[in-house]
């Protein structure tokens, strides 16, 4: 019973798997469902009296074709794509390509060589927003997977990221992981045995990293974690100000988890870099300890060839320019659209703006820290104000009670920076920001307070009336890119604002438009349940705020965006606008609209200290630089612009620059673009070429079949199944599924299951990838495939003449001069790799050979594949002389045994023997791509092969 062989256990027939243990035995279906993997113990079978005698081992054969068993050459070839499509351990190098759904692009494949170089596997994903990370990681994961280098794997990210993580596994990479987060505890601990601990029993693991941070939570994972941790939105563990309680609990986490010298670790980041050189080196250092100490700006070069053999950081231009020559995401049109304030709302702003800049003027002889809590107050407040009138009542609500005095005993003024500017390490708090200017006002006297209460009232006459020139103009601009066929994000600050605005909307656009508005009021699970509910049929607008801007895909159903509020932080304009413009979008192109005041000067503040200069560096570098230090910096810029620069409003929109400030911030975010840019420079990965990447793909993909085989496969396979599937009219490469009643009644029911999933409907697909917009993808891993192929290939092997796919033909041709036979194999090979368990590939050969007076002629191998897919019948041929020239093949191949009977077994062997060394150097060469030891690797070849059918091509007798 070594690996590779057949045998026959519970009235069906196995192939034996290779497995560390040698008291194990592990068998995978001959014919079916390959996952359904089972393992046997050899002392429990072989106990007397115990195993039932459907419970022995026995040698078995691969059945064998017969005369009768023959149809026409669509059958064959249905067979054929069939058996391909079958096939998991695919006999190519990447072995993760035979279970994955998708069909990754070449430059996703880089960090994957990258990690083939590791070990362990530690390694910084850098890409911009929206290239794919996610896929660039999880293929590391499965291949990891798949070599059995790793049998468990954790993937920690953000709480609202979890349900995305899960849902990537289970559909484009096979894997199911259960979710642990505080709603879910409780149910996996109560579903896993009492002996077992959670991260034990479960190998697929997806952990809100907020949750397992802490030190109720950490330890048992620490103790029990996976061979690999994928971490998510790494910048948030970067090492942060002991303040940051939560970061630092993050980031403490990580590096105990990297403690263990063997440990698989891969963090992903868009923004690796904050500003702050040692937040940065934390990162690094979780990779390799000594990293933490290197000098960014004077790497030597054997550093800088070591750190890059574990960092990856590429723009979309490089993308473009060097990796791929297709589009791999859309055109960005970038608009600029702007409004004018009402005389209602002016004269709201212009008594704010007052009452701010008294509030700002009469603190600045108080010590630091008030005047900073003033500060911070003023800014907070003039930016609701600015931002809807609904957010001004909800600043300015409650202000007839005395407010509490700021603690003199405080050392410092309370952190009050993530309530008014957006944070790049952490979730935004898009609720009202009272805090501030509660402190703010805690020592005014009542007059000042009348103020504030004017106000309000000044704010809630403006709410959804013709003044709120605002909104307004944002209901306009929506109306035309639904009108253009766009499906917008509109972007708010605040709770209250997304909640007015997405009133507005939905009141003005009616209900043929769905309006839906999510904050981060609502729970993942919500949000997430909102955006599934959102028909595909029909126009829609999400009203969001930024609870939803960092690592959510929202490019299935959005196309543009709208920043209704405009960021205090420009690398969380990427982050929105990068929720639609991301690998995966099948729109040509998405639309992003900065949205501002013309006579607002807070938007003018912010456009000119912040947006215009982040925009002159995308357009310079090809992608957003983070503003170096943050909160504090831009505070002061801002607040220097708005308020100690005492201009009036008419000049004050464009003469920023002139303040020390601006000019110092400025400064120090060249240097950071200058910085970054010799980083891109250095770890963009160009040593890798793409040529090779995608030779290895063209590879497998004649192993494993690529989406234009999976197409045709499909499309074949339904009409004889007598299953509808139509082109839609008007859409390219979407085709409809016919599942209801009538249509699926007469299907096996795996295949119906399989496609109906509770749908009777009509069931829109694709085989391209990125998907339409409304169709399911459908590649060679997806269920209805996978059904399908098992189903026809299973009948075949049983079925007989009466198979849907019969096993054997006989056609008379014109396109060739002798009788020509064409053998569909499949065959496997045990792969031995240093210390490691050998491994079992396979794979469809189609061999075909002339016998000549006195030799075998064997044909090029894509001769034989030619004469399978292309050639067509130019006569009949009596079933009778069907039999006979295939009763010929089978006695001249004799007895199908491992060892060789006949002189065609002999050479069908030794043609076997030739395609397994061409296998091992392709092994080797990629192996050597990627600088890992060859010499001990081989790839055997187990006899005998499974003979799945004959083709015999006979030519046509010229008079």
């Amino acid at each position: 019973m070594k690996p590779g062989s057949i045998v026959r256990c519970r009235d069906r027939e196995w192939v034996v798997l290779p497995t560390d243990a040698d008291d194990i035995i592990a068998l995978r279906p001959l014919t079916g469902a390959t996952e359904q993997v089972v393992k046997l113990h050899r002392q429990l079978m072989n106990l007397v009296g115990y195993a039932l005698p459907t419970e022995r081992i026995t040698p078995a054969a691969f059945p064998l074709p017969t005369a009768q068993d023959v149809a026409d050459v669509a059958s064959t070839h249905l067979l054929w794509q069939a058996a391909r499509l079958t096939l998991r351990e695919g006999a190519a190098p990447l072995r993760s390509l035979g279970r994955i759904s998708i069909r990754p692009r070449v430059y996703q494949f880089v960090p994957l060589l990258m990690a083939l170089r590791l070990d362990p596997v530690r390694l910084l994903i850098a890409d911009d927003v929206g290239v794919g990370k996610t896929i660039e990681a999880l293929l590391i994961a499965r291949e990891l997977y798949d070599r059995g280098e790793i049998r468990r794997l954790a993937v920690l990210c953000p709480p609202y990221l979890c349900d995305q993580w899960a849902r990537e596994l289970r559909e484009k990479f096979g894997l199911d992981a259960v979710i642990i987060r505080s709603s879910t505890i409780t149910r996996l601990e109560r579903q896993k045995p009492a002996t077992c601990r959670i991260y034990d029993y479960y190998p697929i693991q997806v952990i809100s990293l907020d949750w397992v941070k802490s030190e109720r939570n950490k330890h048992q994972f620490i103790q029990c974690c996976p061979e690999l941790v994928i971490v998510d939105e790494a910048h948030g563990a970067a090492a942060a100000d002991p303040s940051n309680r939560s970061q630092q609990q993050r980031h403490h986490l990580l590096r105990e988890l990297a403690q263990d010298p063997a440990r698989h670790l891969i963090l992903l980041t868009a923004t690796p870099h904050s500003g702050i050189e040692a937040t940065f080196r934390s990162l690094l250092g979780l990779l390799r300890a000594d990293f933490a100490d290197l000098d960014m700006g004077a790497l030597t070069e054997p550093q800088r060839a070591e750190l890059a053999r574990h960092f990856v950081q590429r723009t979309r231009a490089d993308i473009t320019h060097a990796w791929d020559t297709e589009d791999c995401f859309p055109a960005r049109l970038g608009v600029d659209v702007t409004y004018d304030l009402s005389a209602p709302y002016r004269h709201l702003f212009d008594q704010t703006y007052a009452f701010c800049s008294d509030l700002v003027r009469s603190g600045e002889h108080l010590e630091e820290r008030k005047r900073r809590v003033r500060s911070w107050g003023a800014l907070a407040l003039l930016r609701c104000v600015m931002s809807s009138p609904a957010a001004a009542v909800a600043a300015l609500n409650n202000r007839d009670q005395p407010l509490p005095a700021l603690d003199d005993a405080l050392d410092d003024a309370p952190d009050f920076g993530p309530l008014v500017f957006e944070a790049t390490d952490d979730v935004t708090d898009d609720t009202t920001p009272t805090p501030p200017i509660e402190q703010a006002e805690a020592h005014l006297p009542d007059s000042e307070r009348r103020r504030l209460r004017a106000l309000r009232h000044t704010a809630q006459q403006l709410l959804h009336t013709p003044q709120d020139t605002k909104l307004a103009r944002c209901v306009a601009v929506i109306q035309d890119l639904l009108r253009d066929g766009f499906h917008p994000i509109v972007w708010c600050r605040y709770v209250a604002t997304a909640e007015y605005v997405a009133e507005g909307l939905q009141k003005a656009l009616g209900d043929a438009v769905q309006v839906t508005v999510i904050t981060g009021r609502l729970g993942d699970e919500e949000r997430r349940l909102k955006i599934d509910d959102l028909a595909l049929d029909r126009p829609r607008v999400l009203v969001a705020t930024d609870c939803l801007s960092e690592g959510i895909n929202l490019q299935e159903k959005f196309t543009a965006t709208l920043h209704y509020d405009l960021p205090w932080n420009p690398n969380r304009l990427e982050q929105r606008e990068g929720r639609v413009d991301r690998y995966g979008q099948v729109a040509r192109q998405v639309k992003a609209v900065r949205f501002y005041g013309r006579d607002n000067p807070v938007d003018g503040a912010v456009l000119d200290v912040l947006l215009d200069k982040a925009k002159q560096i995308y357009h310079a570098l090809g992608t957003y630089v983070p503003v170096p230090e943050e909160g504090e910096s831009v505070m002061q810029a801002v607040l220097n612009s708005l308020f100690i620069r005492r201009r009036t409003l008419e000049t004050q929109l464009r003469l920023f620059e002139e303040t020390p400030d601006v000019q110092q911030l400025h400064s120090r975010w060249d240097a950071a673009v200058e910085r970054e840019q010799r980083s891109r420079t250095r770890f963009a990965q160009r040593a890798l070429k793409p040529e090779e990447v995608q030779k290895e793909l063209e590879a497998t993909d004649t192993v494993l079949g690529d989406p234009r085989a999976v197409q045709e496969f499909v499309l074949a396979a339904a009409q004889r199944l007598g299953l509808s599937v139509r082109p839609e009219r008007r859409r390219p490469g979407v085709f409809v599924v016919d599942l209801s009643e009538p249509a699926t009644a007469t299907l096996p029911d795996v295949v119906r299951d399989a496609a109906r999933r509770g749908s009777t409907g009509d069931w829109r697909i694709s085989f391209v990838s990125p998907t339409p917009e409304g169709a399911e993808y459908v590649g060679r891993n997806h269920r209805f495939v996978a059904a399908l192929a098992g189903y026809l290939l299973e009948n075949a092997l049983t079925g007989g003449r009466d198979a849907l796919a019969p096993r054997c033909a006989v056609l008379r041709t014109t396109g060739v001069p002798r009788l020509t036979k064409l053998l569909l194999l499949r065959t496997r090979y045990l792969v031995d790799t240093p210390e490691r368990a050998p491994l079992l590939a396979e794979e469809i050969l189609v061999l075909g050979y002339r016998l000549l007076t006195a030799e075998v002629a064997w044909l090029a191998e894509d001769e034989a594949l030619r004469l399978l897919a292309e050639t067509t019948p130019a006569a009949n041929v009596p079933r009778e002389e069907k039999q006979e020239l295939l009763a010929d093949v089978l006695t001249e191949l004799g007895p199908w045994q491992a060892e060789a009977q006949t002189p065609l077994q002999a050479q069908l062997q030794q043609r076997i023997t030739q395609r397994a060394a061409a296998l091992e150097d392709r092994f080797k060469r990629l192996r050597k791509a990627v600088s890992l030891r060859v010499r001990d690797l081989r790839v055997r070849p187990q006899f005998p092969p499974d003979l799945l059918g004959i083709l015999v091509l006979q030519p046509v007798v010229r008079p």
